[in-house]
């Protein structure tokens, strides 16, 4: 052969080379990436050619499937009763996609997981019709619907835990929206969305995981934590070095209290019964902001929480000594999400152990047999159970004699605590008004709930923790008690 034509047939064996080898590329190492793209409806109207698996509370689905018309996307989802429902299942559409667990579990509702497999296999065989799996969730419905009821027309979310195991017993956020709106694909789904986006009340933030709030002195919990676990004090009960009135420190700008109350040298207890901002920010600014930080973290602050679904990290802020004092007390650039509050009065109610928040108890295959349970995993000891019972007595003793008597339940231990959070530049805005608490019984703590309301129609005198928040922690745990 000569030299050109022996030129052309490797230069043509090469490219027959790049070819097989591109053409293997394509068919194997991205087989998966390009058939979940978004761009490739056929995936889509596979999804869409079955009834989806229902996710499922107290053994009931609050998902379904109904038939679309006019459409190549045969099946669309259906809720009930979607707003109350939405912060838990997020929405799952034919033109807009899926969030949360609609998103996150999509491989076993649509019945394509890995863990699926047999049944796939066995379907083949069987010429049974492909099905999708169920999602069984953790959620209480009469607590989900206590904290749905609760929040009504006002802005704001709750959330309630069971503190042994760190299941997601209510997940309520408001104003909320119904997914069925815009399940499909057609021109009344795209204008029910753009409405949605438009709406200035943000119906489909999820404010109990997404939305960052101060939480006000509901936080003092935390800094009383911090100053018994680096040994400030050993006893609740006795004076604290508290001047009246304190000056924030590097500052000539004294910490005021609400109100004319018991504050100078008060106890740990009486401090936290009349929420006193004076003895609460001189003992974080005696703890410091190193040490402070690292029981916020214990708390589980300063990292994102996945529940599965994502929830924003709360933030306890490195800073100057007088912004540390504020943040002491739930102010400064101390940020929170309602989820991370109720995860710490879980961990106080759970005698300092802080379980990982979760709302997936199980997944079924369409047979309804599990695939997966939930184990209940510990996140950390956020404080030891000496002190963490010292702060029960003083979250209960808020609760019988102090801002907190209205979460007060006949015949149940109630811990709690009130806060009332500043807004805006220089207080400019209507405050937070925020609860947190536990219920317990013989048996232990079997719910600990979070509350915060943004009451935007209330007075501003009239907003308070114990006056918007604490009702509506108390039937959320009125609730789930009568479950048991």
């Amino acid at each position: 052969m000569n030299k050109p034509l022996r030129r052309i047939a490797i230069f043509c064996g090469i490219l027959i080379l790049a070819l097989l080898v591109r053409t293997n590329y394509l068919q194997y190492v991205r087989a998966d990436e390009l058939n979940t793209r978004d761009e490739n409806r056929r995936v889509r109207i596979e999804r869409y050619a079955h009834e989806r698996g229902a996710i499922v509370v107290d053994g009931k689905a609050v998902t379904g499937s109904v038939e679309t018309e006019s459409s190549d996307f045969k099946y669309k989802r259906s809720w009930k009763d979607g707003p109350m429902w939405a912060p838990v299942t997020g929405y799952s559409s034919q033109a807009f996609g899926s969030t949360q667990l609609e998103s996150i579990e999509d491989g076993i509702l649509t019945g394509n997981d890995d863990q699926l497999f047999f049944d796939r296999t066995l379907s083949m065989f069987t010429g049974e019709k492909k099905q999708g799996g169920n999602v069984v969730t953790t959620l209480n419905g009469a607590a989900q619907k206590a904290a749905f009821e609760g929040l009504g027309k006002k802005k704001g979310a709750a959330v309630a835990l069971d503190p042994q195991t760190g299941a997601i017993l209510a997940l309520a956020s408001t104003p909320s929206y119904d997914p069925s709106t815009f399940a499909g694909n057609s021109e009344k789904d795209s204008a029910a969305w753009e409405k949605l986006l438009k709406d200035e009340d943000k119906p489909m933030l999820n404010r109990a995981l997404r939305e960052t709030y101060p939480p006000g002195s509901t936080f003092k919990v935390v800094t009383a934590a911090a100053a018994l676990e680096n040994g400030l004090y050993d006893s609740i009960d006795e004076s604290t070095n508290s001047p009246l009135p304190w000056t924030l420190p590097q500052s000539t700008t004294p910490l005021s209290n609400e109100g004319n109350i018991p504050c100078k040298n008060a106890s740990l207890r009486n401090a936290l019964k009349y929420s006193c901002n004076t003895v609460f920010g001189k003992m974080s600014d005696d703890v410091g902001n190193e040490k402070m930080i690292e029981q916020a973290d214990k708390f589980g602050f300063n990292k994102q929480v996945f529940t599965p679904t994502r929830a924003e990290a709360s933030v306890y802020p490195e800073d100057n000594r007088p912004q540390n004092a504020l943040a002491g007390i739930g102010q400064a650039s101390n940020r929170t999400t309602p989820l991370q509050m109720a995860m710490v009065a879980s961990a106080i109610a759970n005698d300092g152990k802080l379980m990982q928040p979760y709302m997936v108890a199980a997944r079924q295959a369409p047979s309804l047999d599990n695939v997966y349970t939930a184990e209940p995993k510990e996140l950390s000891q956020a404080l030891s159970a000496e002190n963490a019972q010292k702060i029960q007595q003083m979250m209960e003793t808020v609760v019988d004699s102090g801002t907190g008597t209205r979460a007060k339940i006949d015949g149940v231990t109630v811990g709690g605590k009130t806060g009332t959070a500043q807004h805006g530049l220089n207080n400019s805005e209507k405050p937070y008004a925020w609860f947190i608490s536990y219920a317990k019984t013989a048996e232990g703590s079997p719910v600990a709930v979070a509350v915060v309301v943004e009451d935007g129609q209330a007075n501003r005198d009239d907003i308070s923790g114990g006056g918007l928040a604490a009702p509506i922690a108390k039937s959320v745990m009125e609730a789930v008690l009568d479950s048991k």
